[in-house]
C-alpha cells in the first residue's frame, strides 16, 4: 500500500481545509481501515481519527471529537480518504499523515497498529 496525502496549506484561524489521501497498490482499498494523525512541531505524533474499511464507522480523538470540527470520510471507488477540518485553530498547525491498518483495534489510534504511512502534508493555521 502506498499512500499520498495532499491538501495542506496556510489558512487563517476559523478557516477550513480538506485533506485527501490517495492509495495505490495491489491490495484492495476496502479491506483496510484508514487513520489520520498529526505531528506538531516539537511534539509526538498523535491520533486524529479513523474510519472503518466499509466507511460505516468513524472514530475521533478526544481532542477533536467533542467539537465536531473534523470529519473523516472515504471513497472506496476512488481509493481516497478525506479529512475535512473546519473552524481551524492555530493549535491545529501540524503535519498531517494518513495511514492504513489491518488491525481490528485500529480505532484505538495506536501508531504501532498502522502499517503504511503517507508522507504527510503541512497544515499551518495563522492567528
Amino acid at each position: 500500500v502506498q499512500l499520498q496525502a495532499s491538501g495542506g496549506g496556510l489558512v487563517q484561524a476559523g478557516g477550513y481545509l480538506r485533506l485527501s489521501c490517495v492509495a495505490s497498490g495491489r491490495t484492495s482499498f476496502s479491506t483496510y481501515a484508514l487513520g489520520w494523525f498529526r505531528q506538531a512541531p516539537g511534539k509526538e505524533r498523535e491520533f486524529v481519527g479513523a474510519i472503518s474499511p466499509s466507511a460505516g464507522s468513524t472514530y475521533y480523538a478526544d481532542s477533536v471529537r467533542g467539537q465536531g470540527r473534523f470529519t473523516i470520510s472515504r471513497d472506496n471507488a476512488e481509493k481516497t480518504v478525506y479529512l475535512q477540518m473546519n473552524s481551524l485553530k492555530p493549535d491545529d498547525t501540524a503535519v498531517y499523515y494518513c495511514a492504513s491498518s489491518y488491525s481490528g483495534t485500529y480505532y484505538r489510534g495506536h501508531l504501532s497498529e498502522y502499517d503504511y504511512w503517507g508522507q504527510g502534508t503541512l497544515v499551518t493555521v495563522s492567528s
